[in-house]
């Protein structure tokens, strides 16, 4: 019988044979669901920056190109880059409104510039995934996500009244009103692939009023070729960056590693959605996705065009619609980006697209992003640390942005930096993150052998914590046991090994309000212990001698979490305790 949680409606899972022309009808569909997001967010960023036609076109034709290569990567996995999994990527929405300041005040050759270096970002992350884990926290994440929704509303309200001059003053009311209010009708109403269509859906109604009431510039659309290739639009870099670029270089790297921590979720997410049974993340997959996207990120710095981010939400959507989560898919929607980027006609159909379609569109995606910043810190649960860091740090973002935090006191470079309302939120949250964890009781930490002979160090290591916050005996003998059987556990794909030659197992033990939290680190390249773990809620009672240690582990333990990175595997487990009376 299979088990409730497992998903019997994936027809193909990644690794699985997948027919051509299935891969192929289904990635036209992926492509669909996110070529208009694509070219809009593009269209925005360079027109609010006060760019030529020429440079429009040449970077929606390079973020074209990028997004397709990337989402093959993604489904390629080659080596540490990529994951292996449908990725479908896009232009990021989280540079918009950096992207539209770095235009205005420093040029394209400089935001070309700026993006090249952030793109350091990525991969650094990918490498220090494991030590950056406490401070690049849920909270830290979620906050930031709700202010660069919260910095790019205001521009979507400026859009919506962006319009010629001589259409009638109903015009973009009208337009607007019909195209959020569709899409929020089909989003909150239908269901299935209606609701999946839902903003394509009322981008096309609003397109169609716009163009009756004659917002539609269509003369830009029969003027393009059909096949071409954009001219002048690429600017090159700027070798001589002046005081603003070093203000902004800032924001940029914080940007840059949001669209990191997105990369992370992306890889978190399609992994849960593209299998039968479930399993336990492998963070060797995360680590693929963020090289990956940070390779895009590097090639559209290199372009000089937007940044590409993954779109875990379509691409679990399409995989749930389908069933299909063969990586040849992710192929397929690579090569049909590559040939639309060479259509210029279907480029200027899009980019024609009126301002109070694009503002609405922009008011529904941005209110959905700022939800998910907001889930992102609620499943991981909210305390009076984590509601204060989010609400100092988000309201000091929002200050920031609409310059009211001593703007007469603010100059020049420092300005541009200190009136981001994402950056200043960041620091802030980030600042708030490291003073609580730096006043935290101290965490003490063993360093031994991965090795069964190194049992009665461990055992003594964790008497000694116990003694020191006066457990009871029940709960020393519980927590002893916890780590004798996580050391168990973490041994049993081990076969042979000489002590000498054993990975180090790193663990550290940190004290709080009646619970105990170890961490065991070791160099492990195997099976994934967190498969094991949620195996055994599949079996019945009868167990091999070999699952023993799994069983008793989750028994002793409150909570047990497997995080299995390159190179190092992260077991976390609470034990909950009592103080001898």
């Amino acid at each position: 019988m299979a088990s409730a949680h497992n998903n019997e409606d994936i027809r193909y899972e990644p690794e699985e044979r997948c027919p051509p022309l299935v891969s192929l009808g289904i990635g036209f569909q992926g492509v669909m669901l996110i070529l208009a997001p694509t070219v809009v967010v593009v269209a925005i960023v360079f027109r609010a920056g006060g760019q030529t036609a020429d440079h429009v076109a040449w970077a929606v034709f390079s973020a074209l190109i990028i997004c397709g290569a990337v989402t093959a990567l993604q489904a390629w996995r080659f080596g540490r880059v990529g994951t292996g999994h449908v990725l479908i990527t896009g232009s990021s929405g989280i540079f918009i409104a950096i992207c539209i300041t770095a235009l205005n005040e420093v040029g394209p050759a400089a935001m070309a510039s700026l993006i090249v270096i952030s793109s350091l970002a990525q991969f650094a992350l990918a490498v220090w995934l494991p030590l950056v884990r406490r401070v690049v926290t849920p909270v830290v994440s979620g906050t930031v996500v709700m202010l660069i929704a919260s910095t790019v509303v205001p521009i979507a309200f400026g859009l919506i009244d962006d319009v010629p001059e001589d259409t009638p003053g109903f015009a973009a009311p009208i337009t607007a009103a019909v195209t959020l209010a569709v899409a929020v009708a089909l989003a909150l109403r239908a269901s299935g692939a209606w609701r999946l269509w839902a903003p394509l859906i009322g981008i096309v109604l609003g397109c169609s009023v716009g163009a009756g009431l004659g917002l539609y510039e269509i003369e830009q659309v029969i003027e393009a070729p059909w096949v071409g290739v954009p001219h002048g639009g690429w600017t090159g870099f700027e070798v001589t960056p002046s005081a603003e670029f070093w203000a902004l270089l800032p924001v940029f790297a914080i940007a840059s590693t949001i669209l990191a921590i997105n990369s992370i979720s992306d890889g978190i997410i399609i992994q849960a959605g593209s299998r039968r049974t479930p399993r336990a993340t492998d963070f060797r997959l995360v680590q693929g996705a963020l090289n990956a996207n940070g390779l895009g990120v590097l090639l559209s710095g290199v372009a000089g065009t937007m940044p590409p981010q993954g779109y875990a939400a379509a691409s679990t959507s399409l995989v749930s619609l389908t069933g299909v989560a063969a990586h040849t898919v992710g192929y397929a929607i690579g090569a049909i980006f590559l040939v639309l980027a060479f259509l210029p006609k279907l480029t200027a159909f899009l980019l024609a697209i009126p301002g109070p379609v694009v503002g609405a569109y922009i008011i529904l995606v941005m209110g959905l992003l700022f939800v998910a910043g907001i889930r992102t810190f609620i499943r991981d649960g909210i305390d009076i640390r984590a509601a204060t860091i989010i609400g100092v740090a988000f309201w000091m973002g929002v200050g920031a942005q609409n310059e009211l935090i001593y703007p007469d006191q603010l100059t020049g470079p420092l300005r541009i930096l200190f009136t981001s309302g994402i950056a200043v939120g960041a620091i802030a949250a980030v600042l708030m993150t490291l003073f609580f964890e730096l006043t935290s009781p101290r965490r003490r930490r063993l360093e031994v052998k991965l090795d069964a002979s190194e049992l009665p160090k461990i055992d003594r290591f964790l008497r000694q914590v116990s003694s020191r916050i006066s457990w009871n005996h029940a709960s020393t003998e519980r927590l002893c046991a916890a780590g004798e059987e996580t050391l168990a556990s973490l041994l049993q794909p081990v076969e042979d090994v000489d002590l000498e030659d054993a990975p180090r197992l790193i663990i550290q033990v940190q004290p709080s309000d009646g619970m105990v939290e170890m961490e065991f680190m070791a160099v492990f390249e195997e099976e994934n212990l967190g498969d094991r773990l949620a195996f055994l809620s599949q079996q019945p009672e009868g167990l091999e001698e070999e699952e023993v240690s799994f069983r008793l582990l989750r028994h002793y333990a409150s909570a047990v979490r497997h995080q299995k990175y390159h190179g190092i595997d992260i077991v976390r487990v609470q034990v909950e305790g009592s103080h001898s009376h």
